[in-house]
């Protein structure tokens, strides 16, 4: 098993937040697991925050994807950006994080609340859920008004993440939450513990999701 590795790609160029990815995902490596690698894109934007940016990259992730040097793949934003185009490229198992995300909280909550960087997302994002089918479980989605590097900003994202998270638990009643962007994987125990409703990392999600699919196939092995 030691040999199978899973890659988890942050389709952006900022490499501070492959960083905090990375440092996420620690709790999910074990002695004889998979190896779980961190990559960041180089050549895609420093932030996926438009439908443009999105549709920049897909090609980008699925090159990166043809290269095969994977068990399972995880695209670390929140747009799932070129994931279908990746399915269809290999055998190998890709997973989104978005979906990944979202199918875990619908088995933590009845109500799901969806924390977005910026309020341009959130358009796009309904249109995810529509085409998953799950809209209806979804109580509310609301941003933080923060781009990707902002992000990098500890103090000011910790505040406006309990701001938001709270207006989604009181106001849309969401009993569980989703972090809507892979820059916030840091937060999530903290917001978790301060909020008392379950929060979702939907990288550390798609990971673990990942993981039982990479080592099923190596029992069967």
């Amino acid at each position: 098993m030691a040999a199978s590795r899973i890659v988890v790609v942050n389709p952006n160029s900022n490499d501070e937040v492959t960083a905090g990815i990375d440092r996420a995902l620690a709790p999910l490596r074990f002695a004889d697991g998979p190896e779980i690698v961190c990559e960041t894109l180089a050549d895609g934007p420093i932030g996926i925050e438009t439908q443009g940016d999105v549709e920049a990259v897909a090609p980008l992730l699925r090159q990166r994807v043809l290269a095969g040097d994977a068990d399972a793949w995880v695209i670390a934003c929140y747009s799932d950006p070129g994931l279908h185009a990746c399915r269809e490229a290999t055998v190998t198992p890709v997973f989104g994080i978005a979906e990944s995300g979202l199918l875990t909280a619908l088995q933590r909550g009845e109500r799901i609340g969806v924390v977005a960087i910026l309020r341009r997302s959130i358009a796009r994002h309904m249109r995810y859920l529509r085409a998953l089918g799950i809209s209806e479980r979804v109580g509310g989605e609301r941003p933080l008004e923060l781009t990707v590097v902002e992000l990098a900003d500890e103090g000011r994202t910790w505040n406006r993440l309990v701001e938001v998270g709270r207006e989604l638990r009181e106001i849309d009643h969401a009993d569980v939450l989703v972090l809507g962007c892979a820059g916030m994987a840091r937060y999530r125990r903290r917001l978790e513990d301060r909020l008392g409703v379950a929060v979702v990392d939907p990288t550390q999600a798609a990971v673990g999701t990942a993981l039982g699919v990479v080592v099923e196939a190596a029992a069967d092995d």
